[in-house]
């Protein structure tokens, strides 16, 4: 193992929004330092970085990973690229690109494989269709899958600003929704190796350097789970309030509750707008008529009605509803009773705002 050597490597790292060109073509690696059994990279940055900057360090961690033994002691580290200069007038990492945004909702649950991001991706649709300007951010690191559920897996994330100092994504645009994911600038199926603050940093990107425009609502698809990337993105984004998502049987209520107790906590006291309970039963196809309940049954009403949160409505479980989502098609796009489901949802949520 030598410099030369992990320079090849690096260049499998591409810069999403740079044509495909690699932090080695792109001059981003400073130094490497080679120990025992230890690798060093530092990557050199503007004062006023890239922002993708975060997501670029956790890619060169990635990729030094898969080459080198296990054991190895792998850091990346940055450094200021060049001299400080007087700061241009342009973009600051704050909430200017919100400016124009009347509400943001978070869909959030404290547990994951509820179809958190399903519910998400039929209520922007839906909500549009009702006639409202929508964006979705999906904050989902572990597990952004609404490139996947919206087709635009493939769609090249531009960017726009005089340079590195100005830049802000603009997000995809399709069934009049406005779409932005970190899906969308890291490689398809590449595991984010981020630690909590670079991952709430990266997301915070995602949000607030957006070109999202006029906006009635913005909806951000939340990890599952109650941690620090949650509290850092309700303390950093002003939300109106969130929707929780839960599935009926008693184990997705338990952790459920958890994440209601996080946005009635004290320190974070957020207004919770609803709680929508998907997969509430199953109807096969052939017979529209019959329910069958198998994750139990009112399980969500009930929880709502003992939290005293609003109930928004069930979800069933369908085939189309899972076909459209792996097709990139929504449900709620169609005429339907599925379909009809989102709309009433979409209409008691611009409604509870």
């Amino acid at each position: 193992m030598n410099e030369k050597e992990i320079l090849q490597w690096l260049q499998e790292v591409q810069h999403p929004a740079k044509e495909d060109q690699n932090v080695v073509a792109l001059g981003l690696v400073e130094k490497i330092d080679l120990a025992d059994n230890a690798v060093h990279v530092t990557l050199g940055f503007p004062k006023r970085p890239d922002p993708l900057k975060n997501y670029l360090i956790g890619a060169v961690q990635a990729c030094l990973y898969r080459h080198l033994p296990g054991g190895t002691d792998i850091q990346v580290d940055t450094v200021v690229k060049e001299p400080a200069k007087a700061a241009p007038k342009g973009i600051e990492f704050n909430l200017e690109q919100l400016r124009e945004v009347s509400h943001i909702i978070g869909i959030a649950s404290g547990k994951g494989g509820v179809g958190k991001s399903t519910v998400t991706v039929n209520l922007a649709v839906a909500l549009s269709r009702l006639g409202y300007r929508v964006g979705v951010a999906d904050a989902d690191v572990y597990g952004p899958s609404i490139p996947t559920m919206t087709g635009t897996e493939d769609v090249t994330i531009e960017m726009e600003g005089e340079d590195e100092n100005t830049n802000l994504f603009i997000p995809v645009e399709k069934y009049g929704v406005k779409w932005l994911s970190v899906g969308h600038v890291s490689q398809a199926g590449q595991a984010l190796i981020w630690r909590g603050p670079m991952a709430s940093t990266a997301l915070k990107q995602i949000i607030l350097q957006t070109a999202w425009g006029p906006l009635d609502f913005l909806l951000i698809d939340m990890p599952p789970g109650t941690g620090d990337i949650h509290i850092s993105l309700i303390g950093d984004v002003p939300m109106t309030g969130a929707v929780i998502v839960t599935t009926p049987q008693a184990v997705a209520l338990s952790d459920v509750l958890r994440g209601v107790n996080m946005f009635r906590n004290p320190q974070v006291n957020k207004p919770i707008l609803g709680l929508v309970e998907n997969m509430s039963w199953f109807t096969p196809a052939s017979h529209p008529e019959e329910k069958y309940y198998l994750f139990g049954k009112d399980g969500g009403s009930q929880m709502a009605h003992n939290l005293d949160i609003p109930f928004l409505g069930q979800i069933p479980l369908v085939q189309d509803i899972r076909e459209g989502a792996d097709n990139g098609e929504p449900v709620a796009l169609l005429n339907r009773p599925d379909s009809q489901a989102f709309l009433d949802l979409a209409g008691k949520v611009a409604a509870g705002v």
